[in-house]
């Protein structure tokens, strides 16, 4: 039997099962979240495969530079940063570090901050404006996020924020991946192929 014969005889095969069909809608819609504990839910899919993320967390955001600094040694990283313009991160003690306010080719490693983590998905949302470029956060190797805890909602639909919306906005779930190539799963093929989140717990 040839390959397209096989495939139309799957095609001409019985119909789907009614029992299974309605055991499918008996689940329900959204995946259960712990409303009372968003962080924990929140790391335990940035863990999953499918996300494929590291964390850390500070207490303050005074804190961030020792973070991030921790996280470029362990992966043997110069200490050489994209830094989008946001006055919150200006503020921080870079000292040590080589900054760069727009994004090479080859660029190691960008810093961001998320709007938005979404516990159902591990998902992070980003709004784009002059203090937040978005190309930095599709070029480097290694994707730095901040993330406030108090920002993390438990589903995705308790994502938009109120107020005036920015012009844009983009959702990142991990790392990107195919298998198109040989049929191997290659990280970071049309992105970062690290992603680190930062939890800041600062109230």
């Amino acid at each position: 039997m040839s390959a397209r014969d096989a495939i139309l005889s799957r095609l001409k095969g019985a119909a789907p099962d009614k029992a299974e069909a309605d055991a499918l809608l008996v689940a329900p819609e959204r995946p259960m979240v712990d409303e009372d504990a968003l962080e924990a839910e929140f790391l335990a899919r940035l863990a999953l495969p499918s996300v494929s993320a590291s964390h850390d967390a500070i207490d303050t955001i005074a804190d961030l530079p020792a973070a991030v600094a921790r996280y470029l040694d362990a992966q043997g990283e110069a200490r050489s940063l994209c830094l989008p313009p946001d006055p919150r991160l200006m503020a921080c003690d870079w000292r040590g570090f080589t900054l760069h306010d727009v994004a090479a080719p080859d660029e190691a490693a960008a810093l961001a901050i998320a709007r938005r983590g979404i516990a159902e998905s591990g998902s992070l949302v980003f709004e784009t404006s002059p203090q937040a470029p978005m190309l930095p956060n599709f070029l480097t190797l290694h994707h730095i996020v901040l993330l406030a805890v108090r920002d993390i909602a438990a589903h995705l639909e308790a994502a938009p924020l109120v107020g005036a919306q920015p012009r844009a906005h983009y959702w990142i779930t991990g790392v990107s991946g195919t298998t198109d190539i040989e049929g191997s799963y290659v990280r970071g093929a049309h992105g970062p192929r690290f992603l680190h989140v930062i939890l800041l717990r600062e109230q």
